[in-house]
């Protein structure tokens, strides 16, 4: 019977390195680290500049290893499609970025695997609550607005074209 160890970690997409906390963790196992950190960083490149987290489980018999990558949180992603840094200090008073209907879609579509929600229409009125918090207009207008039209069906066909 394999042995098996995993190590788990939050990365910045695209720049994992060998140092604390990866690194430490994995010379005990006897892996190749610079491969691990290679392949971690090849994994999760999409999400450059943002915490994703990632599990390296590895077969301590053999010395092969498994990445498993997971999502990061709706909030970077929002930032992503938005082109800025940070949120709105000032939830609901204060906008710093603008996304379109189809990146929320986008980025529902990313969480939907993860989250426990029966239909992907659930899923973006979940993202336009982060947009809201975040201080993101969806299309120009007030998160709430969008949600109000997506609970009147304004949007049924542009979501559920993209399933």
């Amino acid at each position: 019977m394999a042995s098996t160890q995993s190590v788990s970690s939050l990365v910045t997409g695209g720049a994992a390195s060998a140092g604390p906390p990866l690194g430490p963790s994995l010379g005990p196992l006897g892996v190749n680290i610079m491969e691990v950190i290679n392949t971690i960083n090849d994994k999760t490149k999409d999400f450059e500049g943002m915490k994703v987290p990632v599990t390296v489980v590895v077969d301590t018999d053999t010395k092969k290893y498994e990445i498993n990558v997971g999502i990061p949180s709706v909030a970077p992603l929002i930032f992503k499609e938005a082109g800025i840094q940070k949120g709105s200090g000032a939830s609901g008073t204060e906008w710093v970025g603008d996304i379109t209907m189809d990146s929320l879609i986008k980025i529902a579509r990313t969480k939907l695997e993860s989250s426990y929600a029966s239909s992907l229409k659930s899923v973006v009125k979940t993202v336009a609550g982060t947009c809201l918090a975040a201080g993101v207009k969806i299309e120009s207008k007030n998160p709430r607005e969008i949600t109000a039209e997506i609970n009147q069906g304004v949007w049924d066909e542009k979501i559920d074209s993209s399933n």
